[in-house]
C-alpha cells in the first residue's frame, strides 16, 4: 500500500520508517507502507500551492459539481469503504455502514451545495463618498491532521469546507488508520477535483506531522485530537502566525435531572457513552443523575451494560468492536484499575476480556460509580467505553458539576420541564448541548468546543468561515482627485 498521495498520484513515503495497519479484532496486519518524511510534507505543499492558483478561482459552480460528482462515486463504492473502515478501525459493520460512511457521503454532498453560498455582502455608501464591499477568500494552503477514531469521517470534515472555500490542503491521517483516506484522495481525482487540490501524507506525527504543521507555505493548520497535541500545533503555529483550527478532546457530562424519562435517559447513556466503543471526544462519559432518579438509573444502566454484546465487527449482532489497539486498551484499563484502587466502585464490567475476545482490543461495557468528583476517572479523558455516574441534589448542583472539567465540547440534559431545559442549554458550557439526546450530528449543524475542547467548527455553513478570510473594498464614488479628508494632511493649495 502507497499512503503518500501528491499531485494526483499515490507513492511511496521517503522517510525511510514503516508503518502497519493492523486489524484490532484480531491483530491482523491489514496493509504496511513507508511512511511519509518531511521531504514528502514539502512536496506536498509544493503541489498544494501550485494548484491553489486555479482552484481559488474557479467558479464556485465548478467546486460544487466536482464535490457532487466525489458524493456520487463514494456514494457508488459505499460497501468498499465499509469493509475498509471496519477492518482499520475495528468498527462493527453496523456502525461503518449506517453512520461513518452515509454519514461522510452527505457531508461531501452537503458541501457541493455550500460551495456556490460562499456569501460576501455588498455594502451601503458609509461615509457618502465610498461604496463598501465585503469579500470572503480562501487562506490558501491547509495543513490538516485527523484522528484514528473516525478516519474517514474526520478526513471529510478537514477536505471538504477547506476546498470548498476554495483552499488547497495538505491531510495527515492517523498513522495506524490511513486506508480511507488514501481511497478519498483517489476518488478526488475521479470525481474531477484537480492534481494538487487534495494531498495526503501518512507518517508520523512528530516527523510529517510538525513538518506540515511548521511549513513556512502553510496558511492555516486544522487538528483535531488530544489537547495536549493541540498545544504543541499552537507552539509551532506561532512561528508564522499560521490560522489555527482545534478540535479537541471532550468529557462530556450527561445531567439527569429527577423528572426525567427514565427508560429514555438510560437508553440514551447507553447509546451515548458506547458509540465507537467510547472513542468518541463527545461521548457521554459523565452521568450526574438526581438523587431521586440516581438508585434506580444506577441499576438500569449497569444491567444495561451488561447486555451489551462485545465482540467481532464482521457479526451484525455485535453492539461494540475493539478498542483502536492493544496500547488504547492497556490505557482505559488503566483508568479503571486506578479508580477501583481509589474506592470507585464498578457496577459492569472492569476487566480485560479472556477466551475468544483475548485475541483482540476489547474491554466490555463498564460502569463505574463512588468516584470523587476530582478523580481522575471523572476529570480526564478515557476515550473507552466508560461511564462514571454521580448523583447531585439541587439543580444549580447538577450544573456545576456538569461545568467542572477543564473540556467544553458536548453535554446533554434530560428533563420534561421546558424551563429546566432551557436553563440547561443556556448555561452548560459546551458547544453542543442536546436536549433528551445525546450523540446525533448532521451535515447543517455546527461542531466545536468552549475551554480546552479548543476553537472552530466543523461541518455546516460556519466551517466554511473558518477557511475563508474576509477583505473590505472600499471604492471612490465621486471622481474628485482632491478629498474632503485630505485637509488633515495638508492645508488648502
Amino acid at each position: 500500500m502507497d499512503a503518500v498521495f501528491v499531485d494526483g498520484k499515490s507513492r511511496p513515503g521517503t522517510s525511510g520508517a514503516r508503518g502497519q495497519v493492523v486489524n484490532p479484532a484480531n491483530d491482523e496486519v491489514v496493509a504496511e507502507y513507508e511512511y511519509a518524511g518531511a521531504e514528502d510534507v514539502d512536496a506536498a505543499v509544493r503541489a498544494a500551492r501550485s494548484a491553489y492558483a486555479d482552484w481559488s478561482t474557479a467558479a464556485p459552480v465548478e467546486r460544487s459539481e466536482a464535490l457532487r460528482a466525489l458524493a456520487d462515486r463514494m456514494q457508488s463504492r459505499s460497501e468498499e469503504y465499509v469493509a475498509a473502515e471496519t477492518a482499520q478501525a475495528g468498527k462493527p459493520l453496523r456502525l461503518s455502514r449506517e453512520f461513518d460512511v452515509p454519514g461522510s457521503i452527505d457531508n461531501a454532498a452537503f458541501f457541493s451545495g455550500v460551495a456556490r453560498n460562499l456569501e460576501g455582502k455588498a455594502s451601503a455608501e458609509w461615509d457618502g463618498e465610498h461604496t463598501s464591499i465585503i469579500r470572503r477568500e480562501p487562506l490558501g494552503v491547509v495543513g490538516s491532521i485527523a484522528p484514528w477514531n473516525y478516519p474517514l469521517q474526520m478526513a471529510m470534515w478537514k477536505v471538504l469546507p477547506a476546498i470548498a472555500a476554495g483552499n488547497t490542503i495538505v491531510l495527515k491521517p492517523a498513522e495506524i488508520t490511513p486506508t480511507t483516506t488514501v481511497m478519498l484522495a483517489e476518488d478526488c481525482m475521479a470525481a474531477g477535483i484537480p492534481a494538487g487540490v487534495v494531498n495526503v501524507v501518512a507518517g508520523a506525527g512528530p516527523v510529517a506531522g510538525e513538518a506540515l504543521m511548521s511549513h513556512p507555505d502553510v496558511n492555516m493548520v486544522s487538528f483535531t485530537g488530544s489537547t495536549a497535541v493541540g498545544q504543541r500545533v499552537m507552539e509551532l503555529a506561532t512561528a508564522t502566525l499560521k490560522r489555527v483550527h482545534l478540535e479537541l478532546g471532550g468529557k462530556a457530562p450527561f445531567l439527569v435531572f429527577d423528572d426525567a424519562d427514565l427508560d429514555a435517559a438510560v437508553q440514551g447513556a447507553a447509546a451515548g457513552a458506547l458509540i465507537n466503543t467510547g472513542q468518541d471526544c463527545t461521548a457521554a462519559t459523565r452521568a450526574y443523575v438526581q438523587r431521586p432518579l440516581y438508585d434506580s438509573f444506577v441499576e438500569a444502566v449497569s444491567e444495561l451494560f451488561s447486555q451489551v454484546v462485545i465482540g467481532d465487527p464482521l457479526d451484525d449482532s455485535t453492539d461494540i468492536g475493539p478498542l483502536i489497539s492493544r496500547r488504547q486498551q492497556d490505557r482505559v484499563a488503566g483508568f479503571v484499575d486506578r479508580a477501583r484502587a481509589d474506592g470507585a466502585t464498578v457496577r459492569a464490567g472492569g476487566h480485560i476480556p479472556t477466551g475468544d475476545l483475548a485475541k483482540g482490543a476489547f474491554y466490555p461495557a463498564t460502569v463505574i460509580t463512588d468516584a470523587a468528583q476530582t478523580s481522575e476517572i471523572v476529570q480526564a479523558e478515557v476515550f473507552g467505553p466508560v461511564l462514571v455516574v454521580l448523583p447531585f441534589d439541587s439543580d444549580d448542583e447538577g450544573i456545576a458539576l456538569a461545568n467542572d472539567t477543564p473540556y467544553g465540547l458536548a453535554a446533554s440534559a434530560w428533563s420534561t420541564d421546558v424551563f429546566r431545559t432551557l436553563r440547561a442549554q443556556r448555561e452548560m458550557q459546551a458547544g453542543c448541548v442536546w436536549i433528551n439526546d445525546h450523540i446525533p450530528i448532521v451535515s447543517e449543524m455546527p461542531h466545536g468546543g468552549y475551554k480546552q475542547s479548543g476553537f472552530g467548527k466543523d461541518m455546516s455553513t460556519y466551517s466554511l468561515e473558518e477557511y475563508t478570510q474576509i477583505k473590505h473594498v472600499s471604492m471612490d464614488i465621486t471622481g474628485t482627485a482632491r478629498k474632503e479628508w485630505h485637509r488633515t494632511i495638508f492645508s488648502e493649495k
